[in-house]
């Protein structure tokens, strides 16, 4: 695998190594070993899938509050999509800052979510399939959110938001988050 550190301290953009022949292609999506060289998180604890139908579906921006904070490793596994983290840890010198990464199933690209950041994606075409893991399991109480379109952000997202869900459309302003 290819790592790649961003501009966003300690998330990573990672492309699979191909080794290709006439069959097609052979590649290696995890490897604790090369994770925890990059300083990593390789606590796997729960592996989740999002199916969506329609192009210009949002979903984010998500993370879980300490002490359920939660590091994923996001790949699109049908599809593309617009991916986006953003950096909520303060005291971080990119605290606020986003990135926003085009993720596809040719492509195999991959993002790192540390933990401290949230996580949300615009589908670029119907039919989408994101494949996380994660290093903490789901904990409904920590479950927190911050809104899509919030100008605290400033993300200029790539594509129509035409579908999402009540809950993410009204998360508050980040000014108001604790």
């Amino acid at each position: 695998m290819i790592f790649r550190e961003t501009r966003l301290g300690g998330a990573f953009i990672i492309d699979p190594e191909r080794i290709e022949d006439e069959r097609g292609f052979f590649a290696r999506t995890w490897c604790a070993r090369e994770f925890a060289t990059h300083g990593l998180n390789t606590r796997l604890v729960q592996c989740n899938a999002s199916f969506n139908r329609l192009k210009g579906t949002l979903r984010g921006l998500h993370y879980q509050a300490a002490p359920h904070a939660e590091a994923k490793l996001v790949r699109c596994t049908r599809g593309a999509v617009a991916d986006v983290i953003i950096d909520l840890r303060r005291g971080s010198p990119t605290f606020t800052e986003h990135l926003c990464e085009i993720l596809t199933a040719g492509a195999g690209r991959m993002i790192y979510v540390p933990e401290g950041f949230a996580h949300g994606f615009l589908t670029m075409e119907d039919a989408c399939e994101v494949s996380y893991l994660m290093t903490e399991f789901y904990e409904p109480d920590a479950a927190r959110g911050v809104r899509w379109n919030d100008p605290a952000f400033g993300i200029a997202w790539p594509g129509e938001v035409r579908i999402i869900s009540a809950r993410d459309e009204s998360y508050p302003d980040f000014a108001t988050v604790e």
